[in-house]
């Protein structure tokens, strides 16, 4: 197995675990890899160090958060989302085109939320327009195992 670090084209760092690097390369040409955070599949590898085993100044390797800091991180973010829906305005797919606008001056400063292409969110963290993800929706209760 082979354990490559990903990043999408919005920056968001992920792991993947490969039977090795051509099952990568494979997977990538069919758009088969999506970030977990964003649902993007502009992914493309990072520059790894290679695990070398030894004893000294060996850190200890981070764990898994507990289900009950996943919980509190799920909570965290489901505040977030809830927070935007209920006080900024909802642009649907004019989000890119909006966003512009306010960080040009040329439409009134306010917070807004909507949906854009990963094309449109490159062009506009490209030219200093400060956007971000909505956190995801909670799955409901049927979709949870």
């Amino acid at each position: 197995m082979i354990k490559y670090a990903l990043r999408c084209v919005f920056e968001h760092p992920f792991e993947g675990w490969f039977s090795a690097s051509a099952d990568y390369d494979d997977q990538s040409a069919r758009g088969l890899l999506e970030c977990p955070m964003c649902g993007s599949r502009e992914i493309a590898k990072q520059i790894m160090a290679p695990a070398v085993a030894g004893t000294k100044g060996q850190k200890a390797a981070p764990t898994e958060p507990t289900p009950e800091a996943r919980q509190m991180m799920m909570a965290a973010m489901g505040e977030v989302r809830r927070h935007v829906e209920e006080n900024f305005d909802y642009v649907g797919d004019t989000f890119a085109r909006e966003a512009r606008d306010i960080h040009e001056g040329k439409s009134e400063h306010r917070g807004i939320y909507g949906e854009a292409t990963p094309t449109e969110v490159k062009a506009l963290l490209e030219d200093g327009v400060s956007v971000a993800p909505l956190p995801p929706k909670p799955p409901g209760r049927n979709q949870i195992n």
